[in-house]
């Protein structure tokens, strides 16, 4: 795997396990397996499926394979270390949190303490913003302005490469927002079918829907247009998805309080009993309670990189304090982020949209905690010194790359069950 300079630096500089600057043989080889990844059936395919992806299971699947395109084409099913407990990924190439709408109102309509997507973000996705586990080549397959932007150094020609990473970036796209009015947890036809609504419960209802819907559009937005190349615009970018993620729960959040409340206890327990139908094919997580698999991490993947910093960085006695400064407003981020982890499940849709609402300000507030600081460390390094910090993640990745990883009975898909290819394409049947 390839290490590169930040866009601070202004140029491709590749760095080797010790930092220093090396050769390239085939810099889009990387950019290559990740546009085939996402152009596959696998993915383009099952992002078209709508009733799929409504599934957590589904939805970290596809996650999976997209966000370790660039490891052996995808084929390891996803066992990068910044991987979440689910199986899913916080990170897929540049965007933060894909599927974010399906998540957040997935988890708030239907509930489910057996379900982590919404749950599993946390520390660990700040940690893997600020040592990122992509380098250069790898994120060009993500964009469609960056898949070729030195034609000669491949031998390909720009109108060869341009359709196919035009379709990455749609695929990419899908996975940061939807537009679409039957999404997440709103189908409103199930909702009617089981509730036999009142005429101001309908309208009420339609309400809701144009509100999702909104919110829905708006999230998509957002979605990023460019390629972050340094952890302290990873962490901008980690803070706009989640103040876009904020804004949609204030959109949604009145309309679903005005129709649940308008409500009787009988429609109520009927759309307790949909919930329950949503979630009876849904895997059971046994990685524990939901305060157990709030915002977990790999066990000793996100220790602190002192040793790889001291070799690669070679930080300055004046450097150390801003890095322990760092260092420091990284933990609290993490104690803060641990302290808002909820110990049961609410019990209404209303108020488990509320406890989302809490969690991203949270997050905001962790995200932003560990950027200012990082802002002030970042200042104090050289051009040269940036370049290696960026390197440190590319350099996890590559080791992690280079070996052979065996089936786990802490990897739940693959205890006996298909391998997320096998599901989405059994999944992309009969529509």
């Amino acid at each position: 795997m390839r290490n590169t300079t930040n866009d601070a630096v202004g140029q491709r500089t590749l760095l080797n396990s010790t930092g220093n600057a090396t050769r390239s043989a085939n810099p889009n080889v990387k950019s290559s397996a990740v546009r085939s990844t996402l152009n596959s059936r696998s993915v383009a395919g099952a992002l078209h499926n709508t009733s799929a992806l409504r599934n957590a299971s589904n939805r970290s699947h596809i996650t999976a394979t997209a966000a370790t395109a660039g490891w052996h084409g995808g084929r390891d099913g996803g066992n990068g270390w910044w991987r979440h407990n689910n199986g899913g990924y916080g990170w897929v190439g540049p965007l933060y949190w894909p599927f974010a709408y399906y998540d957040m109102y997935d988890y708030a309509l239907w509930g489910d303490s057996y379900d982590d997507s919404f749950w599993g973000y946390g520390y660990g996705d700040i940690y893997a913003g600020i040592f990122a586990p992509y380098g250069y080549d790898d994120l060009t397959g993500y964009l469609p302005q960056y898949a070729n932007n030195n034609p000669a150094d491949s031998g390909q020609t720009a109108p060869a490469t341009a359709a196919p990473a035009a379709a990455a970036s749609d695929q990419l796209t899908q996975m940061c927002g939807a537009d679409s009015r039957d999404i997440a947890g709103l189908p409103i036809d199930q909702f009617q079918q089981a509730i036999q609504p009142t005429a101001e419960q309908s309208a009420a209802l339609d309400d809701l829907a144009n509100a999702s819907l909104k919110a829905a559009q708006d999230l998509k937005a957002a979605c990023p247009t460019d390629i972050a190349l340094t952890a302290p615009s990873r962490l901008a970018a980690m803070q706009h998805r989640i103040e876009a993620m904020l804004a949609a729960v204030q959109t949604v959040q009145p309309p679903l309080e005005r129709f649940y409340g308008l409500l009787n206890d009988e429609q109520k327990a009927r759309l307790t009993a949909l919930g329950n139908d949503q979630r009876q094919n849904k895997t059971p997580d046994t990685t524990g309670s939901l305060a157990q698999s709030c915002g977990a991490a790999q066990p000793g993947v996100m220790e602190w990189p002192t040793a790889q910093i001291d070799q690669t960085v070679r930080p300055t006695d004046a450097q150390r304090a801003s890095l322990t400064a760092l260092q420091n407003a990284t933990a609290q981020a993490a104690d803060l982020l641990k302290s808002s982890c909820l110990s049961s499940d609410p019990l209404t849709p209303p108020a488990r949209l509320a406890a989302v609402g809490k969690r991203l300000d949270t997050m905001l507030q962790a995200a932003k905690l560990v950027s200012a600081a990082l802002n002030d460390f970042y200042a104090t390094l050289s051009d040269e010194q940036k370049a290696r910090f960026e390197a440190i993640g590319p350099q996890r990745t590559a080791q992690a790359e280079s070996l052979e990883v065996a089936p786990t009975e802490t990897h739940r898909y693959r205890r006996g069950l298909p391998s997320p290819e096998q599901i989405i394409r059994r999944l992309l049947g009969p529509l």
